[in-house]
């Protein structure tokens, strides 16, 4: 069984909000950088402006489960920081997961399927 290997250090989150590739949607924006490992590692932001504790971790639970679920999916070798926005708060799961799958699409980490060009 695979775990998220996670970004907890302020200095490795300015570092991708400064040197990184980023997108947005309304409800999420993603930050995304090359590192030098074999493993992707996740940092996830979610402000007051969120919304209340209870609100703030139900975002962050979903985003990492949507992750989690993705995992596979995604390009090995990366840093990515995941930026809840305010309508993150009222947004479904699907509307969560949408935005994070076609986020990571656009931004390149998606990983290529065996019969595409």
């Amino acid at each position: 069984m695979k775990f998220t290997v996670t970004i907890k250090r302020n200095h490795e989150f300015q570092r991708l909000y400064h040197k990184g590739k980023s997108a947005a949607t309304p409800y999420l924006a993603l930050y995304c950088r090359k590192n030098r490992r074999m493993e992707n590692r996740l940092g996830l932001t979610v402000g007051k402006k969120v919304g209340g504790a209870v609100t703030r971790n139900r975002v962050r639970r979903r985003v990492r489960e949507i992750y989690r679920l993705h995992e596979g999916e995604l390009r090995p070798g990366y840093d990515i920081v995941v930026v809840a926005r305010v309508k993150a708060a009222f947004a479904t799961y699907r509307q969560l997961e949408w935005s994070f799958l076609s986020l990571a699409d656009k931004l390149g980490l998606k990983a290529r399927e065996a019969g595409e060009p």
